[in-house]
């Protein structure tokens, strides 16, 4: 069987039914995919499979989805983890941020599925010559690091190992862009991308914090009514060539010092103040008790779903 006819309606299995793994399951099954949902916790996959039929079903209400029955049929659970990857051609790992548990469950992976599929990790925080090196075939192992939840954010980033193959990594950015999503190309780098950037703009925000100078909920209010109202849909290298009557230059000889002020004032990094991290969480609490994060997890669904449906069709 030739790669592009076994992945245009490719078998795929997801190993882990959390979070991101029953949102991986919506997005594979949405392009088509035949899906195997996995989890060691067989409440989970069947918890999981209730969220994705009533999720599709909500998707298909604001047009993102033709058909939700016949796409939630496309997902099954799986009793064991070699049924949920027996004749997969993608394996999509979603397992605990633990580096034992990557190892144990890539070393099971490598086993079972099949020898021409790809195993790719969910992780955020772990790269994958940390846990692939021993497999004998590490060579089709990498990350493809999805931002919550992955069915309404497509941003993913694929991450190869030192030993992940070329054609590998290629067959993972067409595999992943046929799916719909929107993958980037990254080095193998603590945090990547995103987390990189958001890690940058949350050492600031509790510093706002810990020094007194915006409360946590004025700090959200800038960036929801503020930054985020521009890099919604252009970033942030777009957004300052468009802030100067000459683009990035102009901006970068005007205000160039005054980064650079900002960035002494910071001084050496050090971690999050620890009653900057408690004022921030008795902030939340306040607005948002615990118990009602599940509700407001799935209001920020609905209204990214909503966003999305009412964007205008993007050309990259």
């Amino acid at each position: 069987m030739t790669e592009g006819a076994a992945e245009a309606t490719a078998r795929v299995a997801v190993v882990g039914a959390g979070l991101i793994g029953r949102s991986w399951a919506v997005v594979f099954a949405r392009a088509g995919h035949q899906v195997r949902l996995f989890d060691q916790d067989g409440a989970r996959v069947r918890e999981a499979l209730d969220w994705i039929g009533s999720t599709l079903a909500e998707m298909q209400g604001v047009d993102l989805l033709g058909d939700a029955a016949a796409t939630a049929a496309r997902v099954a659970g799986a009793d064991t983890l070699a049924e949920a990857v027996a004749g997969a051609a993608w394996v999509q790992e979603c397992t605990l941020e633990r580096i034992e548990e990557k190892r144990a469950v890539f070393a099971e992976l490598d086993r079972a599925a099949p020898p021409e599929a790809v195993l790719a990790s969910s992780s955020s925080g772990l790269v994958p010559s940390g846990f692939t090196e021993a497999l004998a075939g590490r060579h089709r192992c990498l990350l493809a690091h999805p931002i919550n939840p992955p069915h309404l954010v497509p941003l993913v980033e694929i991450v190869g190992a030192p030993w992940t193959g070329e054609a590998v990594i290629e067959r993972a950015m067409r595999f992943q862009a046929a799916a719909g999503q929107k993958p980037i190309r990254v080095g193998e780098i603590a945090g990547f991308v995103v987390n990189r950037l958001q890690g940058a703009l949350l050492d600031e925000a509790f510093r706002l914090v810990e020094q007194g100078h915006a409360s946590p909920d004025d700090v959200d209010r800038a960036m929801v009514h503020g930054l985020a109202q521009r890099w919604s849909f252009i970033g942030p290298f777009e957004t300052i060539d468009l802030n100067a009557p000459a683009g990035v230059e102009d901006y970068a000889a005007r205000y160039g010092t005054m980064y650079f002020e900002m960035h002494r004032e910071r001084g050496a990094p050090k971690p999050w103040d620890p009653s900057a991290v408690e004022r921030v969480a008795a902030a939340r609490r306040a607005s948002l008790p615990l118990e009602r994060l599940p509700e407001r997890q799935a209001w920020r669904d609905s209204a990214l779903m909503r966003r999305t449906a009412a964007r205008a069709p993007e050309g990259s």
